[in-house]
């Protein structure tokens, strides 16, 4: 369960720019100017970041509303589903705004991620899926506020307010099933491993390949950003390609 836990606390906050040769190590630096306000490196990893995210914990929820043995694993999954399709619209209208290229799919931590959780069955699923994703959005959580805090850019302002509520609330799903164990999540949050940056890099975009699209759920209750005629039209965004598939 540490193994798995560390892995993915790395998946989530890896340092790879898909689409951009990063010559700074400074976040502080600004790479263009846009009529929203500058576009500094940490603006751009923080939507990248939201994107890879989702594109791992929804197939993730969608296994606990399948395999979930507890009300609250199933409610925690539908949680995800929602709030990560609402969150992946967002990034989607605003990252051809910012010149911001998006991974289609997650990194190769991540995915391996996803296949160790399908793998799991009945309450190891539950345990599992709790505290790993209890881990990743604790972490996410202080550079959701960083960025928040420090952005000159008003669209990742607005994306990173939306994200700080998704991810709140998904933190407090996770701890409604009963199943963190709050020092192991501490440990791993704090004590992240050192893995090669390929590892935790999403594949770059083949020429010509469908962008993927996190369905909303019928029942959506999360929004993403309206920015009127922004690109990517009306919420969700175009036709809606295949939602990822897991196993």
């Amino acid at each position: 369960m540490g193994g798995a836990l560390g892995l993915t606390l790395v998946a989530l906050a890896y340092p790879g720019m898909l689409g951009f040769q990063k010559v700074s190590g400074d976040p502080s630096r600004v790479i263009s100017q846009t009529q929203w306000g500058p576009l500094t490196e940490a603006d751009r990893d923080f939507v990248v970041k939201v994107r890879a995210a989702g594109l791992w914990e929804y197939p993730v929820g969608q296994m606990a509303v399948k395999k979930g043995t507890t009300k609250a694993v199933v409610t925690a999954g539908q949680h995800l589903i929602d709030g990560h399709a609402a969150l992946d619209a967002s990034c989607r209208k605003i990252a051809p705004m910012l010149g911001i290229a998006l991974p289609n799919v997650a990194s190769p931590q991540q995915q391996g991620f996803v296949t160790t959780l399908s793998a799991d069955t009945g309450k190891k699923f539950d345990s599992d899926m709790a505290n790993i994703l209890r881990v990743t959005h604790g972490s996410i959580f202080n550079t959701i506020a960083k960025i928040r805090s420090t952005t000159e850019n008003s669209l990742v302002r607005a994306l990173a307010n939306q994200a700080n509520a998704t991810v709140l609330d998904h933190i407090t799903v996770m701890e409604d099933t009963g199943l963190v164990d709050y020092d192991q999540v501490l440990f791993q949050q704090t004590t992240p491993p050192k893995l090669p940056a390929s590892d935790l890099t999403p594949p770059p975009v083949s020429g010509g390949q469908p962008q993927v699209v996190l369905t909303p759920p019928p029942n959506a209750t999360s929004s993403p950003l309206n920015l009127g005629g922004a690109p990517g039209g009306a919420p969700g965004g175009g036709a809606p390609s295949p939602s990822p598939t897991v196993g």
